[in-house]
């Protein structure tokens, strides 16, 4: 079993920047891509960003390529997201979660295991 806790989440008016930060632990075996995703109220959950084990690949949506960055420190054991130029459409709850098989980054059902959501809120 592997736990994955969310943190960073608040409250930031539109044009700033959040960091959100997901820590790993448990009995964690083998290696595993880690992605980020969000859920709006009324919508589906979305794939925001992944990255490999070795952090060689990443992945992003494009409604945040080239405002997000994933990142990873394996030897903590964290996955972050930094979160820059936040527009209201990012107010959702994110949530970090990690694939312990082939790696398919957007595909939410690949995931094995999800932390509990941090909220983040961009006012306009």
């Amino acid at each position: 079993q592997v736990q994955l806790v969310e943190s960073g989440g608040g409250l930031v008016q539109a044009g700033g920047s959040l960091r959100l930060s997901c820590a790993a632990s448990g009995r964690v075996f083998s290696p595993y891509a880690m992605g980020w995703f969000r859920q709006a109220p009324g919508k589906e959950r979305e794939f925001v960003a992944a990255i490999t084990w070795s952090g060689g690949s990443t992945q992003y949506a494009d409604s945040v390529k080239g405002r997000f960055t994933i990142s990873r420190d394996n030897a903590k054991k964290t996955v972050s997201l930094q979160m820059n130029s936040l527009k209201p459409e990012d107010t959702a709850v994110y949530y970090c979660a990690a694939d312990n098989s082939v790696w398919k980054p957007t595909d939410p059902a690949s995931y094995d295991y999800w932390g509990q959501g941090t909220q983040v809120t961009v006012s306009s």
